[in-house]
């Protein structure tokens, strides 16, 4: 397919998640920032992607357009694997990873949607297959500090059916009253984004195994170290996940063998292409993936798809949030704690462009 045009449409769409604490950026969360990417084939044929963009809109939406776009408008791309490793071979001198990456993936996302349009069939029948029509999902609860209002929330996502629940919690009172909250019954995790130190993971981690959490997430930094991750999962018997913050199957390599559930992110880690080489590294050393997908444009309906080509996708993460708008029409929302996986061709993404209007920025 020829690609006529590139275009990048960045948005900024307010959010209540019902809490008054910092949360998880590295100011108070309060907004939804999307970097769209629209790209058009000389055939007519229009893909949608989505990269990475939570404080850092600008600076996403300026590699896309000024490092990533000039190298694909007016390109022949047959093999769009190939065509991702060689973006990124030509813009590693602006860095391998983090926002080249995001700028990469946005537009790999873009590319698979309009192929696989091209052909009739949605993303996961391209990949191979679609091997089943709904995943469950986990409500991931933003981190709300006060064990109180954690409790609230953890126990209104269980009323509404789910059965798996993450929390962002760090302290052992919080942690405590998300177990009590959902009780026993219900799988509990939490995302530690970093936060321990060594001496903290020794301290906590047997509180973990003694609250029965399914997994612990990124407890240490850098959450790469396979090493240290490993240690602790064969030392208190938890199981460890990481990987939403690693970008291209480099990194992956290091860490899949190591913990028990490895997390690629579409918008993330380099696109549709590179989460396929994570998902079937990981098929092939028997391990779980956990996609990290807290997002709602075109990646939320990448990650689906993805997890309709690959049942090692275990469940599916949905951020337990209220965005003001969807950006994207009939969004496949959990229903039962299961999301139902959209069969149309390509993604299964078709944009509101009412609500792109509304809220885009720049």
């Amino acid at each position: 397919m020829k690609i006529k045009s590139v275009d990048c449409l960045p948005l900024r769409i307010p959010f209540d998640d019902g809490g008054s604490a910092p949360g998880l950026m590295p100011s108070k969360w309060t907004h939804l920032d999307m970097a769209l990417v629209r790209v058009e084939t000389s055939d007519g044929f229009v893909g949608w992607g989505d990269a990475f963009a939570y404080s850092c809109l600008s600076a996403v939406t300026g590699a896309i357009r000024d490092m990533v776009a000039p190298l694909v408008v007016g390109r022949e791309i047959e093999n769009i694997a190939a065509f991702n490793l060689e973006l990124q071979k030509r813009l590693h001198l602006h860095g391998r990873y983090g926002i080249t990456i995001f700028a990469i993936g946005g537009v790999d996302i873009a590319l698979w949607d309009a192929a696989a349009k091209a052909k009739g069939v949605s993303l996961a029948r391209l990949h191979g297959g679609r091997r089943r029509n709904s995943v469950p999902a986990y409500a991931s609860l933003v981190r709300y500090s006060e064990p109180a209002v954690l409790a609230k929330f953890a126990a209104r996502a269980v009323a509404e059916g789910y059965r798996d629940v993450k929390l962002h919690e760090i302290t052992l009172e919080a942690i405590e009253a998300g177990r009590k909250a959902v009780g026993p019954d219900v799988r509990l995790t939490t995302d530690v984004n970093c936060n321990w130190s060594a001496a903290d993971a020794e301290r906590l981690l047997p509180h973990m195994k003694r609250l029965d959490l399914y997994w612990v997430e990124e407890p240490l930094f850098p959450p790469d170290d396979a090493a240290a991750l490993g240690a602790l999962e064969r030392k208190f018997g938890v199981a460890i996940a990481s990987g939403e913050n690693a970008c291209t199957s480099v990194e992956f390599a290091r860490t899949v063998p190591a913990i028990r559930f490895t997390q690629p992110s579409v918008t993330k880690v380099g696109g549709v292409s590179e989460f396929v080489r994570v998902a079937e590294m990981a098929q092939a050393q028997g391990r779980t993936i956990m996609p990290h997908s807290p997002y709602f444009g075109p990646g939320y309906w990448a990650t689906l798809q993805l997890a309709a080509a690959f049942e090692t996708a275990e469940l599916f993460e949905y951020l337990y949030i209220r965005p003001e708008a969807d950006v994207g029409r009939d969004l496949p929302r959990p229903t039962a704690s299961d999301v139902a996986i959209p069969d149309k061709p390509g993604l299964g993404f078709e944009p509101d462009m009412a609500v792109i209007e509304k809220f885009r920025v720049g």
